[in-house]
């Protein structure tokens, strides 16, 4: 630690992105040049034995915007993953969510320019008062028939998810060093759905004796209102980007005073730099594609209330499963990046075919003739206690783990592309859009009440086409390392002002 700290000492430069940095033994707070590191943002402190991450540093900014997503998309994952939002008539919820994913997939194309111009914390509060209203609305729908208003919310959350997110994914991606990326999209995941499991105890605290199939108790929706609002007021919490100093002393290539024409053209000026990316968008794609199916095709078909309740806590802990075991494997040291991106295409691939396989073998023990109550008087809704539930619920948890796996390994090869914060905005917008796209189209699926086995089948082809498309970024661009002069290589001349001046008059100045 004392020869590190000497070699951070005396270098007046590190070529990182930032600028030089010392860490004196004793003292409480990191040094930065630029910054007035006596402020209580950079502050280091213990409860006990515990080291807590100083207030500006990835980590603890990570921790704040995962506590946001935990209150806010995390509640809303809970309600939707009781199939309905937890209603007997999923028409509703599937008429609301495909207005909420049809203008995401729009707002989330361009969500990474009005991140970049908003700010985080802005952007990160705006987008959890939509999930507040969301779930406002299917609480007055309790009272009164609020169709209109059930709409409204759909549309209103598809305009500020689009934005969360992206400010999200730019937290995650760009905030940690190149070798921690995996475990940074690790614990985001797994604090984002603790928010699902917790969530899921609402609904199956309230409803524990409800075996028939029902809509779910008023106290739940107002559970998921408060919490969805605490949510939003929690991210006026997080600080600037440009305050954010890692470990080493490096910081995030932002842009100092970014202008709507700027970041426009930066949008445009992504597709000329990196071409590539659009070989990932069937993969952006089919991310939420399964999500209609296996919320309402098969929890809210196959179960009743309380085993709905059940399954989802099952299936969002087993997200955070997932997410545990993929991020911190994608950041194991002992095999290099590049070995690791394709070993994990490989994976990805099997475990498509295996867990699809099972799912068709499942699905052909029911179809929507034989769940529809008004055609089938004598529909059996399955129960935690009934005999041969273990199945079942076993494949619908690893549905869950199977989604936490697509979702981080998809954030860590966009993090494993560059790691300028303005370029993985744009990266994390068009995921998210295109993700949401994928989604809406899904919901009108549903609605139209397409046969399950159809869907199932849908699902299936799109996630294994998508892994063959998306095979040359992964085999041939993500690299072992990216360079500054490669992260910031939007022209020719921005390449010479990075080689002309130091890396701090670059982060502070007119072009990024």
């Amino acid at each position: 630690m004392a020869d590190q700290e000497k070699t951070l000492e005396k270098a007046p430069e590190i070529q990182s992105g930032t600028a030089a940095y010392s860490d004196h033994s004793g003292d409480d707070a990191v040094h930065h040049p630029n910054l007035d590191m006596t402020s209580w943002k950079y502050k280091k402190r213990r409860l006990g034995p515990i080291s807590i991450p100083y207030y500006a540093s990835p980590e603890m900014q990570l921790f704040l915007v995962s506590i946001v997503c935990f209150l806010c998309p995390g509640m809303f994952n809970a309600l939707s993953g009781l199939g309905g939002a937890g209603t007997t008539n999923t028409k509703t919820a599937d008429d609301a969510n495909t207005a909420l994913y049809a203008t995401f997939a729009v707002v989330g194309f361009f969500a990474g320019t009005i991140a970049n111009k908003l700010g985080l914390r802005i952007s990160l509060s705006f987008g959890g008062l939509g999930y507040c209203i969301y779930c406002v609305s299917f609480l007055v729908d309790q009272f009164s028939d609020s169709y209109g208003f059930n709409i409204f919310a759909g549309f209103f959350l598809g305009c500020c998810a689009g934005i969360l997110w992206c400010a999200q994914g730019t937290i995650m991606m760009s905030y940690p060093m190149e070798h921690q990326k995996g475990r940074f999209i690790s614990v985001f995941w797994i604090i984002f759905n603790l928010g699902g499991v917790l969530g899921s105890l609402i609904p199956l605290g309230a409803n524990h004796n409800a075996k028939t199939n029902a809509t779910v108790s008023v106290g739940t929706y107002v559970g998921f209102v408060v919490l969805t609002g605490l949510g939003a007021a929690m991210a006026f919490t997080l600080t600037d980007a440009k305050n954010v100093v890692r470990k080493d002393g490096s910081r995030i290539i932002v842009m100092k005073n970014p202008t709507w024409k700027s970041e426009i053209l930066g949008l445009g000026q992504t597709f000329g730099t990196d071409p590539y990316i659009i070989l990932m968008f069937p993969m952006f794609l089919v991310s939420n594609w399964f999500t209609a199916y296996q919320f309402n095709d098969i929890n809210a078909a196959f179960f009743d209330t309380r085993t709905r309740s059940l399954n989802g806590l099952l299936y969002w802990f087993f997200q955070m499963v997932g997410a545990l075991v993929f991020g911190f494997a994608l950041d194991y040291p002992g095999i290099k990046r590049t070995t690791k991106a394709k070993i994990n295409w490989i994976v990805l691939m099997v475990m498509t075919m295996a867990v699809w396989g099972g799912g068709y073998a499942f699905q052909k023990r029911y179809t929507r003739a034989t769940q529809n109550e008004k055609l089938n008087p004598g529909a059996v809704f399955m129960d935690w206690t009934d005999h041969g539930y273990i199945g079942p619920m076993f494949l619908y948890l690893i549905y869950g783990f199977y989604d936490a796996a697509w979702q981080t390994s998809v954030y860590w090869y966009m993090g494993s592309l560059t790691n300028n914060s303005r370029k993985l905005a744009n990266f994390a917008g068009f995921y998210k859009g295109i993700q949401s796209a994928g989604a809406a189209i899904t919901w009108v699926i549903d609605r139209t009440e397409t046969p399950y086995m159809t869907t199932l089948a849908i699902c299936w082809a799109l996630l294994a086409g998508s892994l063959v498309i998306a095979a040359p970024v992964i085999g041939f661009k993500i690299k072992d390392t990216v360079s500054l002069e490669e992260d910031v290589k939007f022209s020719d001349e921005t390449v010479e002002e990075v080689r002309g001046n130091s890396v701090t008059d670059l982060e502070h100045g007119q072009k990024f």
